[in-house]
């Protein structure tokens, strides 16, 4: 009778979670999203696998709880053969008739910044626009960073998946002596890594090789990965090729890599620099690519940062104002779906960082576009050797809006030359290589089901992957505007992406009530 009692009551437990016997909890998000599913069927899918290779199909793809485990061709020449009765079927069936899947993007460096925005609204914006796994700057705190991690995870929250950034020696009580100290690093590492640490931030270690050499060792095997934002005021220590070749995962942005073919050790600084003075430090960022060596850079630069096997990570869309302000202040999204917050951090203020943009002149904008072409160089010459390009945004800053800027850092690498392939696969299977999960990144059977159906082919124009589409022309002639990813498919969980940016819209909409929309870059064009 205690048997019979015990087990009433388990069934009952997983009767109340909504826990199925066959797989995982399935959960509904209101009317934003729901799943995973027992069996959920993609039918009729154009797949873009994500390792480079062409679109194929069509394929019936099924999943079961998190994973793919099934992709089926369907040859509409065999169809009436086969029968309609053969196609298979589940708990929930999409058509996917014209439409694209290919693997969730994984944005590698992004910013939540804090509130009053609330933190739903980048959740909303990056899944909507096809990320389902990010690595995000522990800009609230590395404990609340972890905790929304593991809610995402569990599926409490509607989000993507979640990596923060820890900082070296970040939740542990080594003092400044013992972490700066190269033989102690596997000791600390090893610390980190048993509080749930996988991307190490070594940023503050340039200073110092050896150090930078022996946490990039303690990282890596312990399973993790080291990102690096090289601080110019560093450089003349460790250039690109330093930090390729001393073992870090990932650079990113375009730091250093000017530096590395100078025809001296530091660049020419003008007598009055001063680094913490953000429109000089940021104008200088550009115009030392005017001081590059050009052929030294595109040729031993670009074969040593690939015979090193470091993985870049571009992130141009959170520096393209640079190169023409007016544009990044006035995209047409910025109305409807920039955050009020981030229109207030991004104006020219020197209390905010990437806040910059006072006294910025028609040079300054020279130097930029100078840069983005032979940076755009650089990793077309590191690509075409076979380096590892890989994906990010640093978006939240410097007018890259969330999501938005996700769309158009693809448009910035194709840019650089890039087959629009090569740009996808950078954004999906790369990036899940470089930060080291192998069963992201790829349609594939035993993958996880990280996926997004897209309305129109991405390799035939990737504003197709914006929300609000692309315009296009039909059989007739007639112009009509795609419908962008239809749905971004988490570990099973199918999102609503319509609906998602409906609710962007309500919360952009509410931080912009009893705002004055004149500010010092408006006010010229405000009409009275």
């Amino acid at each position: 009778m205690n048997k019979i009692k015990a087990i009433t009551t388990i069934l009952l437990v997983i009767l109340f979670c909504g826990v199925s016997f066959e797989g995982m909890a399935q959960k509904k998000f209101g009317d934003l999203a729901e799943g995973p599913y027992d069996r959920l069927v993609i039918r009729n899918a154009m797949v873009i696998p994500g390792h480079g290779g062409p679109p194929v199909g069509p394929y019936d793809i099924v999943i079961e709880g998190d994973k793919i485990t099934e992709m089926i061709p369907f040859d509409p020449v065999t169809a009436e053969r086969r029968g309609d009765s053969d196609r298979p079927t589940g708990n929930r069936v999409i058509e996917a008739d014209g439409k694209y899947v290919m693997p969730g993007m994984i944005d590698l460096h992004m910013h939540l910044r804090q509130e009053p925005m609330e933190i739903e609204y980048v959740y909303y914006t990056k899944l909507a626009h096809g990320v389902t796994t990010m690595v995000p700057a522990p800009d609230r705190g590395l404990d609340n960073a972890m905790e929304e991690a593991k809610r995402s995870e569990d599926n409490e929250i509607l989000a993507p998946n979640m990596y923060p950034i820890w900082g070296w020696g970040s939740n542990t009580d080594f003092d400044r002596e013992f972490l700066e100290n190269p033989a102690n690093a596997p000791k600390v590492a090893a610390e980190m890594f048993k509080k749930g640490a996988h991307v190490v931030s070594v940023g503050s270690l340039g200073w110092n090789q050896k150090l930078l050499g022996a946490v990039t060792k303690a990282v890596t095997d312990n399973g993790g990965i080291t990102t690096y934002h090289i601080p110019p005021n560093t450089t003349s220590v460790t250039q690109a090729v330093d930090a390729a070749r001393l073992g870090v995962t990932m650079i990113e942005h375009h730091y250093a890599y000017a530096e590395s073919s100078l025809d001296r050790q530091v660049q020419d600084y003008p007598r009055d620099y001063n680094y913490n003075d953000e429109n000089a430090r940021f104008r200088h960022a550009g115009k030392v690519w005017t001081e590059a060596n050009r052929e030294r850079l595109l040729g031993e630069v670009a074969d040593s940062l690939f015979a090193y096997g470091v993985h870049m990570l571009p992130t141009r869309v959170v520096y393209e104002a640079n190169r023409d302000i007016l544009r990044a202040a006035s995209l047409p999204w910025n109305e409807k779906y920039t955050h009020q917050a981030l229109i207030n951090w991004n104006l020219p203020n020197p209390a905010f960082h990437g806040s910059y943009h006072y006294d910025w002149t028609s040079d300054d904008e020279y130097y930029w576009s100078y840069a983005f072409d032979l940076w755009g160089d650089l990793i077309y010459e590191f690509n075409k050797r076979g380096g590892h390009v890989s994906y990010g945004t640093d978006d939240n800053y410097i007018w890259a809006t969330p999501g938005f800027s996700n769309i158009r850092e693809l448009q910035l690498l194709r840019e650089t030359g890039m087959h629009t392939l090569e740009v996808l696969k950078a954004a999906t299977h790369n990036s899940a290589i470089t930060l080291r999960e192998e069963k992201l990144g790829l349609v594939r059977p035993g993958y996880t089901a990280d996926l997004i159906i897209v309305d129109g082919s991405p390799l035939y124009n990737l504003r197709n992957m914006y929300s609000f589409g692309a315009i296009n022309t039909d059989q007739d002639g007639d112009m009509f505007r795609s419908g962008g990813i239809i749905h971004t498919i988490k570990g099973g969980v199918v999102i609503e992406n319509d609906r998602l940016m409906e609710e962007v819209a309500r919360m952009v909409k509410e931080s912009k009530e009893g705002v004055s929309q004149e500010n010092i870059m408006t006010a010229p064009f405000i009409v009275e």
